[in-house]
């Protein structure tokens, strides 16, 4: 089964699991126009701060847009500079923190390898309000496992590729987050590989979530985290100024 998907679903995704977050923004919007009606605010000031909140409100949709509605993202073309035969490719994992977008795209393009996704949302550590909305309306790959982030169960040394896509952020917690890259380390056969995919915490996302950055982490962060997790490679390539891909290797 592979998925299809709906023109600019990327962007409405960010709309309908972020709407707290646009509610708020336009709510305060509503705020700002009213007190300069009725205190008369410098009208320089006034039109500075309502474009900085309209900034803060259209840019992440238009960033978002580019990336996943407009690069080729979900297409996976990418993938081959990653994996160059196909065909050596037996096992593979794909985790998720509560929304799979990916696992079905995967499996069309790897039809002769056996998938298997996991799923490491914890209800009680994982508190994004979008993940909770976002987890409402994924469709489930066949046979996806919950499990938690320091336990995967399958045996060493018996996947090929391990597919992190835009998960691993919800794993707040430094040190769970190498506690989880120890368990995919452990996953991968000597010839294996993890691949992430993560929004930095960057200038270039610094321009297009402004403070929502933070909800990213930084290159050193990421690097710091596989290296504690014992894997011996760690290469970065852009995939538009906004996200990155990480190749890791044991």
């Amino acid at each position: 089964m592979e998925v299809k998907r709906r023109k600019f679903q990327g962007v409405l995704n960010i709309l309908s699991f972020n709407r707290h977050f646009y509610v708020f923004g336009l709510g305060v919007l509503l705020i700002l126009f009213v007190s300069h009606s009725l205190l008369k605010w410098p009208d320089l000031f006034f039109w500075i701060i309502v474009a900085a909140f309209l900034y803060g409100l259209i840019m992440p949709l238009l960033v978002s847009a580019y990336v996943y509605d407009f690069s080729g993202y979900y297409e996976l073309h990418w993938m081959k500079e990653f994996i160059k035969d196909q065909e050596k490719v037996k096992m593979i994992v794909n985790i998720n923190a509560g929304f799979d977008e990916t696992s079905f795209i995967i499996k069309s393009k790897f039809p002769q390898s056996d998938l298997k996704a996991f799923d490491f949302y914890n209800v009680k550590q994982h508190t994004e309000p979008a993940i909770k909305r976002a987890r409402k309306v994924s469709l489930v790959y066949p046979n996806t496992q919950q499990v938690a982030s320091s336990s995967i169960p399958l045996k060493d040394r018996t996947v090929d590729i391990v597919f992190l896509l835009s998960a691993v952020h919800e794993i707040r917690s430094h040190e769970e987050k190498v506690l989880f890259l120890k368990e995919c380390h452990r996953l991968c056969t000597p010839e294996g590989k993890v691949i992430m995919v993560e929004h930095l915490r960057d200038f270039p996302n610094f321009l297009a979530f402004s403070v929502g950055f933070t909800h990213f982490f930084s290159r050193s962060v990421w690097k710091d985290a596989f290296e504690r997790a014992g894997f011996a490679s760690f290469r970065e390539t852009k995939f538009t100024p906004f996200m990155s891909i990480f190749e890791c290797s044991p």
